[in-house]
């Protein structure tokens, strides 16, 4: 029997880096635009999300929480220029991204999947680390199998794969655009990359391709009491993995249980977490995954994510600049200003997000990647310390050197002037 799935969305997540000296420039272009808006957070409004974390990842990461109606009048009334001025000084802004009417595009030609794009976000922080989140879902059709085809072909429509080959993987039916090259050079338009943006390189996980946030809710004909999850490991892995359904999986019981993470609040859903992906799967026995479960993914648990996606970001920036050993001062500061502000052991007091975070850590190498580092800026400082004592020793020398000098001079003019 063919797997169905009765509920499902995918968000696939573009990082993309911006210079730190145009970063108010690219928050301007942003206002400039039409179609965008600043996502403002309202505490009765965004009370599931306001909750959730603590109150220095709401200043941080939501800093718009804090706004009253009178901050947000005031606000609307500045001019774009004015408006980016002071939203480069909060350490993290949100834009919506509305489109004029609904996207809808369809993958392949004959008997294709037709999707939907729902929604549009531009993640921004101060430091230059921003996310594209897009929202889509698939259109008529139940098939378990379409979701994982999609996926897999989506991901790679903005990569670098996608340039080198011929890709004829996705066809796109709309009036917004009229192929996934429009797609694609729209995408490449909202980051903005002919002026403001670097190239990830080595902090880039994926190849310039999207992360996956997936969530379905399969039948409970396919997944009840009688019909165990044992049946559905290989679909899952599939999901999991961004694999199409005609890929013949092999896998050994250690990768499964790196891969599956089972929370016991949870009946009937199983969790998938890699570096390039963020899975959840789930049964409609049970009525809460179809009712709160798949809004709290797509909101608390979605940015978890990215909090711990920024981090890697960030920390793997820092790494490269001190590669270079070059204005060590300044990316001294940086690394202690992460630790003191960003490099957080909670953000949030519920258990199930602290589960989600710590996962982030352990997937994304979050504590490795910091004790390298910090390693690394050790061994800096102290060079700088030796290179420093050397240089003041050396002075020390000179001085001693001239004053010696100088004595001597002293002592021979005495003598002749006996």
């Amino acid at each position: 029997m063919e797997l169905k799935v009765k509920y499902q969305y995918t968000y696939f997540i573009k990082p993309f880096l911006i210079k730190e000296n145009k970063y108010e420039k690219y928050l301007l272009s942003l206002l400039n635009n039409k179609n965008c808006k600043l996502k403002i957070f309202e505490k009765e409004r965004d009370l599931n999300l306001y909750s959730y974390f603590i109150q220095n990842i709401r200043e941080y990461f939501f800093p718009t929480f804090s706004f009253s109606r009178k901050d947000i009048n005031n606000l609307d009334r500045l001019n774009n220029r004015m408006k980016s001025v002071i939203l480069s000084k909060f350490h993290c802004n949100i834009f919506q991204y509305n489109f004029e009417s609904n996207i809808q595009g369809k993958v392949s030609d004959n008997q294709g999947i037709f999707f939907n794009i729902d929604k549009m976000e531009i993640i921004c922080f101060d430091t230059g680390e921003c996310f594209l989140v897009i929202k889509t879902n698939i259109d008529n059709s139940e098939k378990f199998s379409d979701v994982l085809n999609f996926n897999y072909r989506f991901k790679d429509i903005n990569s670098e794969f996608s340039k080198l080959k011929d890709y004829t993987n996705i066809k796109i039916q709309t009036d917004k655009f009229g192929n996934m090259n429009e797609l694609s050079e729209f995408i490449d338009s909202i980051i903005g990359v002919s002026n403001n943006t670097l190239e990830l390189k080595d902090v880039d996980l994926y190849n310039k391709r999207f992360f996956v946030y997936t969530y379905s809710c399969i039948d409970q004909d396919n997944w009840n009491i009688e019909d165990d999850f044992k049946d559905l490991e290989s679909d899952f892995l599939r999901y999991s993995n961004v694999l199409p359904s005609n890929n013949t999986l092999d896998f050994v019981t250690n990768e499964y249980d790196k891969t599956i993470q089972m929370i016991e609040q949870f009946k009937y859903s199983r969790f998938g977490f890699t570096k390039q992906s963020a899975s959840l799967m789930t049964s409609s026995m049970e009525i809460s995954n179809y009712t709160k479960l798949l809004f709290d993914y797509e909101n608390e648990y979605l940015y978890t994510l990215i909090i711990s996606l920024y981090q890697r970001i960030y920390l793997k920036k820092l790494e490269n600049q001190f590669k270079d050993k070059k204005d060590t001062n300044n990316i001294r500061n940086k690394f202690t200003k992460f630790t003191k502000e960003i490099w957080l052991k909670e953000i949030t007091n519920s258990a199930v997000g602290t589960i989600f975070y710590n996962k982030w850590k352990q997937v994304f190498e979050l504590q490795e990647i910091y004790d390298e580092l910090k390693n690394k800026y050790d061994v800096i400082y102290k060079e700088l310390n030796i290179d420093s004592s050397k240089n003041i020793n050396k002075i020390i020398v000179i001085t001693l050197v001239i004053s010696l000098l100088l004595n001597i001079v002293n002592f021979i003019a005495l003598l002749k002037l006996r």
